[in-house]
């Protein structure tokens, strides 16, 4: 008998190569930095979370390697199941506690959910779904599919954007277009979509600009502040408007540094200041001292006490993890037996990759603050269990990437 023949399955892959052993490796060295680093911003208060990101860890990897063990097409099987329950959810938050004037959570009583999290996979997921069903040809066959995909990912984002939840909301579409490229919807479709994405950003800009004039004009008087929303081209909040505004022009909005641009100014020190080799574990001053504020630090800015207090070799480690995982998920996607493993895999990694730039860009100062947290490092149960559970459908498709072939 082959020995070749001794060792394989019936499935015809190789034990040795059924787990991917890395990505929970990397996995495990993010959640420990995470709990390492949430420890050492929450110094100032002597809060406690890093404690219960233990916990959420630990439930993680055990999710991870049930879903992992799992036939990964049960969520083809269930999608509209998990996307309703994740629609649900999301009208749920509406009589939910307000936490900074938003409405993002449900309270469970022992702990609080935020469903917006978990609808980033439900929607993908369903998108998914919908496009390894649906016929795809040239634009007039693939149609059908492209209105599904479009309601399908419509209706969360509206949902999130009424929290209101500017940064959940602008995750969605990088993963729709993802989803779509690889489901290899015709290119008309994508050059038209690029013209509609200048329009809206010129109307955009065009809305900010207003809001810069009406700001500029209130610096000069002392008439009262007449409310921008009345006369807004978009329904942008003022806070959402302000965080735009504190990018573009931080003199308008925050002239002093004191106000909404004081994140971003504290972050960047912490950067700046973190040097080659960093302060050491627990030496950061900004979050230490309270400068980056306790409510941020260990979980929209985590990535700036890591470059305080591990420097530019720390920042560039971590970052190379999550280069490692993010590659492993478009590995899977090119090694995937069916379609619809290949879209949740590559959306997975543009999800993965969305979080990741605008986390470490409004550390940085190069993109807005838009409260996006960083996966497996910010803390947040709701968030780091969703990741989980994505990566261990990738896990999944990874152990049946050659089960149908013969």
């Amino acid at each position: 008998m082959d020995k070749n023949s001794v060792d394989k399955p019936v499935d015809g892959l190789p034990k040795e190569e059924r787990w991917d052993w890395v990505t929970p490796f990397c996995l495990a060295l993010l959640c420990g930095m995470s709990i390492m680093f949430i420890q050492s911003a929450q110094a100032y208060d002597g809060g406690n979370e890093w404690k219960k990101q233990i916990v959420w860890s630990l439930l993680g990897f055990i999710l991870y390697f049930t879903v992992a063990i799992l036939d990964y097409r049960i969520f083809l099987k269930y999608a509209h199941i998990v996307y309703g329950i994740s629609i649900l959810s999301l009208l749920l938050v509406f009589g939910g506690p307000k936490i900074y004037g938003a409405s993002r959570w449900v309270d469970l009583g022992f702990f609080k959910i935020q469903p917006s999290e978990m609808a980033k996979f439900a929607t993908l997921v369903m998108g998914a779904s919908i496009l390894s069903r649906s016929k795809i040809g040239d634009l007039r066959d693939s149609f059908n599919g492209i209105l599904r995909l479009t309601l399908c990912f419509i209706l969360p984002m509206f949902l999130i954007f009424l929290q209101p939840d500017l940064g959940s909301t602008m995750v969605l579409p990088p993963i729709a277009f993802t989803l779509l490229y690889i489901a290899r919807i015709p290119a008309k479709f994508f050059v038209a979509t690029a013209i509609l994405f200048m329009l809206l950003l010129g109307l955009l800009g065009l809305d900010i600009y207003r809001y810069y004039q009406h700001k500029s004009e209130n610096l000069r008087t002392s008439e009262p502040v007449v409310a921008y929303e009345e006369n807004a081209l978009l329904p942008l909040k003022d806070y959402q408007r302000k965080r735009i505004l504190t990018f573009i022009a931080p003199e308008v909005v925050d002239p002093h540094g004191i106000g909404p641009n004081w994140n971003r100014i504290q972050a960047l020190i912490a950067v700046s200041t973190g040097g080659i080799s960093g302060k050491g574990w627990g030496e950061g001053m900004q979050a230490k001292l309270g400068y980056l504020p306790p409510a941020v630090a260990h979980n929209d800015f985590i990535f700036a006490v890591l470059a305080e207090e591990w420097g530019l070799i720390g920042s560039i480690f971590a970052l190379l993890t999550y280069a490692v995982v993010i590659f492993g998920c478009l590995k899977v996607a090119s090694k995937s037996s069916d379609m619809f493993g290949r879209l949740i895999s590559s959306s997975v990694a543009i999800l993965l990759m969305v979080h990741l730039f605008i986390n470490v860009g409004m550390t940085l100062g190069i993109t807005p603050i838009t409260g996006l947290p960083l996966p497996f490092m910010s803390y947040g149960g709701s968030f780091i269990i969703t990741c989980f559970l994505m990566m261990g459908v990738v896990q999944s498709i990874h152990r049946h990437r050659k089960e149908f072939i013969s």
